[in-house]
């Protein structure tokens, strides 16, 4: 019997994808200074879209200023259409859907990073990790409307570039979390304060999204939106400001994904809750809208796992680094020989860029089950993973 996430879906809009695997969007840092797509990444992505149905890039910055690390990519110009476009073409040839995730950085930049200005977020209060984080500026009226306006002409750029669809990183403390967020929102005009104020700034960059794929996309374009379900830090995002955030903007996007180190999650915050966020995204959502599921996904087991607790996809980040014939292999009824580990000696093998080697080794060892680790494996249930916003940059 053909487990159910190799099932082919069908968007509203027509999109369809051939089934419902998706590549999870990672850190490559490897695209040129300047944000341009490199060889490297080319390699990376299409050694990894011959099996997912759709593959979800690494971030890509919408303006200067929302920049996060050396090595991003970047949409910020119609000067990297061209390369845009060889990356969408190199994922959409191995039979994979191609998305674009977008985001702006906010005050998890600095400024090194920024050629010497500093980082902006939606108030002047500094990131509480990493340590000694800068202080930001915050973002004055005409720049909040500005960056709306980046983040369309960012979608404009990926349709012209070829991609199906593109995502916008509403997770992991980036610009569009800051300003839903009461720890980095404490402004006092309309885009801070209440719930519904700090809800305004990603509602209007969605519209604007929306309306730029309306103009521009001639054929079925999708739209996605990544929430991290709360944040730790007090005051701070909790668990029914993003459901309510996700009753709002469900009829809006055509998926919903979350950002959790692990499918089996319990609320951070609230440690007698012990539902799985997953199971009260898919209530909320209630199928109106496909919902990925997501975070340490390594079988088929977990993947049906991700299924049976109401998701629509199911996502692989670091497994699809360790295998990037999972799918396939799958697929083939060949689930014994599938890499639940991963050796550096084989980085190279498995097109893996060097940069990205350093990052994954540096950053990344206590979740990636090098079989140089002798640690055992972190189980990110009730804790935040590394790579929703606890990474540490090169």
């Amino acid at each position: 019997m053909t487990q159910q996430f190799l099932e082919p879906y069908h968007f509203a809009n027509g999109l369809t994808l051939r089934n419902r695997v998706i590549m999870s969007p990672m850190t490559t840092m490897t695209s040129f200074y300047n944000g341009m797509i490199t060889t490297d990444e080319l390699n990376y992505y299409s050694a990894r879209a011959g099996g997912p149905g759709l593959v979800i890039t690494g971030v890509a910055n919408v303006n200067a200023l929302g920049k996060g690390f050396e090595g991003e990519l970047s949409v910020a110009s119609d000067d990297m259409i061209p390369g845009l476009h060889r990356l969408a073409s190199a994922i959409q040839q191995q039979g994979a859907r191609a998305v674009l995730q977008i985001f702006s950085a906010g005050r998890k930049s600095n400024h090194q990073i920024l050629r010497g200005e500093q980082p902006v977020s939606a108030s002047a209060i500094a990131a509480s990790y990493p340590a000694g984080s800068e202080t930001p500026r915050a973002l004055t009226e005409a720049e909040i409307k500005q960056l709306i306006n980046d983040f369309g002409t960012a979608t404009r750029r990926a349709i012209q570039a070829g991609f199906d669809g593109v995502e916008l990183h509403g997770a992991n403390t980036y610009l569009l979390q800051q300003f839903f967020s009461p720890n980095a929102n404490q402004r006092t005009d309309q885009w801070g304060g209440s719930l519904a104020n700090r809800m305004r700034l990603p509602l209007a960059v969605i519209d604007e999204v929306q309306q730029t794929i309306a103009k521009y996309a001639t054929r079925p374009f999708i739209l996605g939106y990544r929430v991290s379900p709360e944040e730790i830090e007090t005051p701070g995002i909790r668990l029914a400001d993003t459901l309510a955030f996700v009753a709002q903007i469900k009829t809006k996007i055509d998926y919903l994904n979350l950002s959790m180190g692990s499918y089996q999650r319990t609320s951070l915050n609230d440690k007698a809750d012990t539902e799985p966020l997953l199971a009260k995204f898919a209530r909320t959502l209630n199928h109106a809208v496909p919902l990925i599921g997501i975070g340490s996904v390594e079988t088929p087991a977990d993947a049906a796992a991700v299924i049976t607790g109401g998701a629509d996809f199911v996502a692989l980040g670091r497994e699809l680094l360790r295998e990037p014939q999972w799918v396939q292999k799958v697929a083939a009824g060949d689930a014994a020989e599938i890499r639940t580990t991963i050796s550096p000696a084989d980085l190279d093998e498995l097109a893996i860029p060097p940069v990205m080697q350093v990052y994954l080794q540096n950053s990344f060892a206590s979740v990636m089950h090098f079989t140089t680790d002798q640690q055992a494996a972190t189980n990110y249930q009730a804790q935040l993973a590394p790579m929703e916003g606890f990474e540490k940059k090169l």
